[in-house]
């Protein structure tokens, strides 16, 4: 009996343990295959209130806004994008650095990107 007890103690306090390390291990997949871009300027041609789609753009992060948001160019125009506080880079980036933004596209006032996922080119 005392042994089933140490036993199922150790499990109890091993298992969050384990489960953090798992997490640590776990690899993130990376496609390299055609992806949709679209434009800048075929996203600002609807800047309805309600407007919300997903988006992926290709260009650069050229000025920053404030702590999350920042100003993005493609050869098609500028738009404010938003950067989720998880993204994350293994690298630093600057105005020339090219890259892939994925997230959703919301129309309005001031149209915009949040951004779930960046992707350097």
């Amino acid at each position: 009996m005392k042994k089933t007890i140490i036993a199922l103690t150790a499990a109890t306090i091993m298992t969050p343990a384990l489960v953090l390390a798992d997490q640590n291990h776990r690899t993130t997949l990376t496609y390299a295959g055609p992806v949709e871009i679209v434009t800048v300027s075929e996203l600002l041609q609807d800047t309805g209130l309600l407007t919300e789609r997903d988006a992926i753009v290709e260009g650069r992060l050229i000025k920053q806004i404030n702590a999350d948001t920042y100003l993005f160019s493609d050869a098609t125009g500028e738009i404010q994008v938003e950067v989720d506080d998880h993204v994350q880079l293994p690298q630093a980036i600057n105005a020339s650095t090219r890259l892939r933004l994925f997230g959703e596209y919301e129309g309005g006032r001031t149209p915009e990107i949040e951004v779930d996922h960046i992707q350097v080119l």
